[in-house]
C-alpha cells in the first residue's frame, strides 16, 4: 500500500484525514472558568460515563437487580475505574512522575489506562456488591454493556488530544495533525525520545493509524451485539466473558500498531493482557456451555428466580410508598395480605365468606316453611 506524503502542519490544533478530505481545528481546552481550564478530554470521558449509566440503570430489572442497590455499585465502580486507570498508568510511567508527585493528580490531559480502569471498576464494584448484597454475575453482565458505551465514546478524547495514534499507514482512515507531527519529531528524532528507545520507525511526513477510531468503532459495535444478546444469554456471567473475548481480541491487534504502549522490557503490557483475556474467556465459555448442556437446571438466570422477583416487588412497593410506615403489613413485604382497616373504619366483609353467611338463614328457613305446610289449617281466631 502506497503512503502519500502529507504537508507539515504548523497549527497544533489542526487535525487532518488526507484521503477522506476531513479537516478539523480543535483546541483541547473547551473553556476556562476562573482561570481553570476545562479540557475536552474530561468532558468526553464524562459524557461516555453518563450515557453508560443512562442506558444501563433502567435495564437492571431485566437482570433481576434492584436499581436502588445497584446504583451504589455503579457509583463505586466509576470512582474505582478512574482511580484505577490513573494508578495503573502512573505505575508503568513512574520515572516520569517520581520527581513531580503533584502531576499524578492531573488527569485533564490524559494519562488514563483502560485496563487499569477496568481492574479498578471491577474490584471496587464487586466489593460494593458484597456490601449491598447485589448478585455479582448479573451485575457484571449489565456493567460490561456500559463499559463498551463508555469506551466507545471516551476514545474520542484521544482524538481531541491527538494521542493514542499508531505507526504510518496508507489506508483511507490515515490521519495527521499538528500535535501528532510534533510528538513524532520529539519522540523519534532524538536519542532519548520514547519512540526511538522503543525501536519504532515512524515519520511525521506520512499519515498514521487512528487507533482511537478503530477502538471506538469496535466498542460501539460490541455494545450493539451484547445489548442484542443480553435477552438471549444462557447463564449469568456470559456477557462478561463475551466482553473479555471481544475487547481483548481488538486490543491485542490495535495495541500492536500504537506508538505509546506501556512496556515491560520488549513486551507491550496491554497486548499481553489482551492475549490472556481472550484465551481465558474462550476456555471459560466452552466450559460453562458444556456444563449448562449437561445440567441446565443448575444454570437458571438469576432474573428468573423467586428471589429476584421478590426483591423487585419489594423495590416496587417501596417506590409506591407502601412501606412499614404506610399501608402495607410489616410482615407482608411483597403485598400478599390485605390492607388493615384504618382507625374508625369498619372491616369490610370478606367477599369469599359473606355469601356463605347469607345462605345460612335461607337454609334454616326451608325446614320451617316445610313444617308449616304439613300442619293442618287452624280453625281458631286467625288473622287473614
Amino acid at each position: 500500500m502506497s503512503v502519500t506524503e502529507v504537508e507539515r502542519i504548523s497549527d497544533l490544533n489542526e487535525i487532518v484525514f488526507p484521503r477522506l478530505g476531513f479537516h478539523f481545528n480543535i483546541d483541547p481546552t473547551a473553556f476556562t472558568i476562573g482561570g481553570f481550564a476545562i479540557q475536552w478530554y474530561g468532558i468526553i470521558i464524562t459524557l461516555g460515563l453518563l450515557l453508560a449509566v443512562v442506558y444501563c440503570v433502567p435495564r437492571m430489572k431485566r437482570f433481576g437487580l434492584d436499581p436502588d442497590r445497584a446504583i451504589d455499585v455503579v457509583i463505586g465502580g466509576v470512582i474505582g475505574g478512574i482511580v484505577g486507570a490513573r494508578v495503573y498508568y502512573v505505575i508503568w510511567k513512574w520515572d516520569e512522575y517520581s520527581g513531580n508527585i503533584k502531576e499524578i493528580f492531573n488527569t485533564r490531559n490524559g494519562g488514563l489506562a483502560i485496563y487499569g480502569g477496568l481492574i479498578g471498576a471491577v474490584l471496587v464494584g464487586l466489593l460494593i456488591c458484597k456490601i449491598r448484597m447485589v448478585k455479582m454475575l448479573p451485575m457484571l453482565d449489565i456493567a460490561v454493556i456500559g463499559f463498551l458505551i463508555g469506551q466507545g465514546i471516551g476514545r474520542w478524547g484521544n482524538f481531541v488530544n491527538q494521542e493514542a495514534f499508531g505507526t504510518n499507514t496508507g489506508n483511507i482512515f490515515g490521519m495527521t495533525g499538528g500535535r501528532i507531527q510534533q510528538t513524532i519529531i520529539n519522540s523519534s528524532a532524538y536519542l532519548d525520545g520514547e519512540m526511538y528507545l522503543k525501536g519504532i520507525e515512524i515519520s511525521e511526513n506520512y499519515p498514521v493509524h487512528p487507533c482511537f477510531l478503530y477502538e471506538s468503532a469496535w466498542c460501539l459495535l460490541g455494545f450493539v451485539l451484547l445489548a442484542f444478546w443480553s435477552k438471549r444469554r444462557k447463564y449469568d456471567g456470559q456477557l462478561f466473558l463475551m466482553y473479555m473475548t471481544w475487547y481483548g481480541a481488538e486490543r491485542f491487534f490495535v495495541e500492536g500498531l500504537r506508538t505509546d504502549s506501556l512496556m515491560l522490557g520488549s513486551i507491550r503490557v496491554s497486548q499481553l493482557l489482551s492475549a490472556i483475556l481472550v484465551i481465558v474467556s474462550v476456555i471459560m465459555q466452552i466450559v460453562m456451555l458444556s456444563r449448562r448442556k449437561r445440567d441446565p437446571e443448575s444454570y437458571v438466570l438469576y432474573a428468573n428466580t423467586a428471589e429476584a422477583r421478590q426483591l423487585l416487588e419489594e423495590s416496587r412497593l417501596k417506590h409506591n410508598g407502601m412501606n412499614d410506615d404506610g399501608g402495607a403489613d410489616s410482615d407482608d413485604e411483597i403485598g400478599i395480605l390485605p390492607d388493615e382497616p384504618e382507625d374508625g373504619e369498619e372491616s369490610a366483609p370478606d367477599s369469599k365468606v359473606q355469601p356463605e353467611a347469607e345462605e345460612k338463614p335461607e337454609a334454616a328457613e326451608e325446614p320451617a316453611e316445610k313444617n308449616a305446610a304439613e300442619e293442618p289449617e287452624s280453625t281458631g281466631d286467625t288473622e287473614e
